[in-house]
């Protein structure tokens, strides 16, 4: 099931608040900055496979309350910011829980191998043009 087929924005809390930075008088007035609070413990649309892979992965964006925080900064419209942080929030998840191919092991070709060998050769035989002669 796709991340994206679930609908976590009934679990989203918002917060709003000035953003930092250089902008003048908008900045010192408007609250654009949004912060999405998503509890993971607490939804009910995460399985708890799902939610101990993101407790583990995402550790560093997890408050000590088991929110996930994410901020959107960027926009001067906290509409704006508001539809960048849910959009982050969705990429991330997909990112974290799509599991990844497990890598089968191959062995090299026989003309690789040769070719290796081959060079191994050449490079012996230049640096042994380069030792001394004894006489």
């Amino acid at each position: 099931m796709n991340i994206r087929d679930r609908n976590f924005e009934d679990e989203f809390v918002f917060q709003a608040s000035r953003s930092g930075g250089p902008g003048g008088q908008n900045v010192n007035k408007v609250s654009s900055k949004v912060e999405l609070r998503f509890n993971i413990e607490t939804s009910a649309l995460l399985t708890e496979e799902e939610k101990g892979i993101i407790l583990i992965k995402l550790a560093n964006k997890i408050n000590k309350v088991g929110e996930l925080v994410i901020i959107a900064q960027t926009d001067r419209s906290q509409l704006k910011n508001k539809e960048k942080v849910i959009e982050k929030f969705y990429l991330l998840l997909e990112k974290v829980l799509t599991l990844r191919k497990k890598r089968l092991n191959t062995k090299p070709t026989r003309a690789s191998v040769e070719r290796r060998l081959e060079s191994k050769r050449v490079q012996a035989r230049i640096k042994e043009g380069r030792r001394d002669i004894d006489l």
